[in-house]
């Protein structure tokens, strides 16, 4: 290997150019803390989190916590100076923690520069942040499911909007048409976009694992597939029939106990069923995925497939099942966006958040909780453009907007050069 891209400091240990890397990016952000949020402040100014959501809340009551702004600027600034001079000078065993947490650093400062002489609610910052980020790790999910047996999904997108639209119709037609009760309907528009998704996989994994199309080019395709239906029957139903539109959602209760915890309470354990949904399914396919003999055989497919078919696993079957399940998963995502969020379908609502959701999965390691995690930090930027334009920060709502596919970007160019998909991912398999 070159002298270049690899350096031998005086302990033997070696010091690559990505880990310089970091070190000038933690130099950076601690310069940029400085320069952009500390420099013209006020000393007098102070900078207040609300610990306490804004309504009705089961939550112990705990203080508010308020930090003098321009002092907090300056320590944070340093610490991030201090984590890149180690960085620079010794390395940190974990780099990617390192990271972490001087994004954490660099966003806390952001917040106190831009609530300074104001109060900002933490927590509901953070509760919104989960909401917004509960369909991004949906399609995550359907991600993992689908690449851990090797078929790229690229329809996530499609999936997710054709679930919403389901959603919306099936559960107005329940609660509407036929007059049945909430906590009946609900359900009938739910069950109705798991199979919409369901039947979308199928076909991606028909195109992909039978006729051995494009994995890309097959999810295009249902993508097209997906806004062309829905845009045409919304603007055909759903614009002329109002009542066609209004499915309801689900209404969030507490967990007893739990909702009592100080700001994690009402954040994690007074939301919606389909929430409380996500985090079943994140326990469920880790287990599964890890712990299983379905999980090491779909490990197996997306790894080596030949290898696995000369044990006797069906390699097409586990394909056409995790790729069906993963439709499901997706569709769910969308399903969120009706039932569990603004009640009313609109013609390509999903917004990318199904390729966002792949994002996640890139940036999780093809992992369950690494997706959550993920997705967590897309919703927190989705959440803060909101946040900040209630603040009235003087910066432009068209960049507040942009703030989480810029997320996304940074993210991919970050971080896909070392994460490592499985060895078969995308490619068809030709039994022999």
């Amino acid at each position: 290997m070159s002298t270049v891209s690899k350096q031998v400091d005086g302990r033997g240990r070696t010091s690559s150019r990505r880990e310089i890397t970091y070190g000038l990016i933690f130099l950076g952000a601690g310069l940029l803390i400085f320069g952009l949020f500390a420099r013209g402040g006020a000393p007098e100014q102070k900078t207040a989190f609300v610990l306490n959501p804004a309504g009705e809340s089961q939550a112990i009551p705990v203080s508010d916590v308020v930090v003098p702004s321009l002092t907090a600027l300056y320590v944070l600034a340093l610490t991030c100076v201090f984590f890149g001079g180690w960085q620079l000078a010794r390395g940190f065993r974990r780099v990617n923690l390192a990271l972490g947490a001087v994004a954490a650093l660099f966003v806390l400062a952001f917040l106190i520069w831009a609530a300074r002489g104001k109060s900002l609610n933490l927590t509901g910052l953070l509760s919104s942040a989960l909401l917004r980020s509960v369909p991004i790790a949906l399609a995550g999910l359907s991600g993992v499911l689908c690449e851990r047996c090797a078929v790229i999904n690229i329809a996530i997108e499609g999936m997710m909007l054709t679930g919403a639209f389901a959603a919306t119709l099936m559960g107005s037609v329940a609660a509407n048409v036929w007059e049945w009760p909430k906590w009946a309907a609900l359900p009938v528009g739910l069950v109705s976009a798991l199979a919409s998704g369901a039947l979308l996989g199928l076909l991606l994994a028909v195109l992909a694992v039978r006729f051995k199309i494009d994995q890309i080019i097959a999810g295009t395709a249902i993508n097209i597939l997906s806004v062309g239906i829905t845009s045409f029957l919304s603007s055909r139903i759903m614009a002329e029939f109002e009542y066609l539109n209004r499915p309801g959602t689900f209404t969030p209760f507490s967990i007893p106990l739990l909702a009592n915890i100080p700001i994690i309470g009402p954040v994690f354990f007074e939301q919606n069923v389909l929430v409380y949904t996500l985090f079943i399914l994140l326990v469920v396919i880790h287990v599964m995925l890890l712990y299983t003999r379905w999980g090491l055989r779909t490990r197996a497919v997306g790894e080596h497939p030949r290898a696995a078919d000369t044990l006797g696993i069906d390699v097409f079957k586990n394909r056409y099942v995790n790729v069906t399940l993963g439709g499901m998963v997706g569709a769910l995502g969308g399903a969120f966006l009706i039932l569990g969020s603004v009640g009313r379908f609109d013609e390509l609502m999903t917004a990318g958040k199904g390729f966002i959701g792949l994002a996640a999965m890139i940036f999780g390691n093809w992992m369950p909780f690494g997706a959550f995690g993920a997705a967590l930090i897309f919703g927190f930027a989705d959440a803060l453009q909101t946040k900040l334009a209630i603040l009235k920060v003087p910066i432009p709502s068209q960049f507040m907007l942009m703030a989480p596919y810029l997320v996304t970007m940074v993210v991919l160019a970050g971080v896909v050069g070392e994460a490592i998909p499985p060895a078969a991912d995308g490619q068809p398999y030709e039994k022999q």
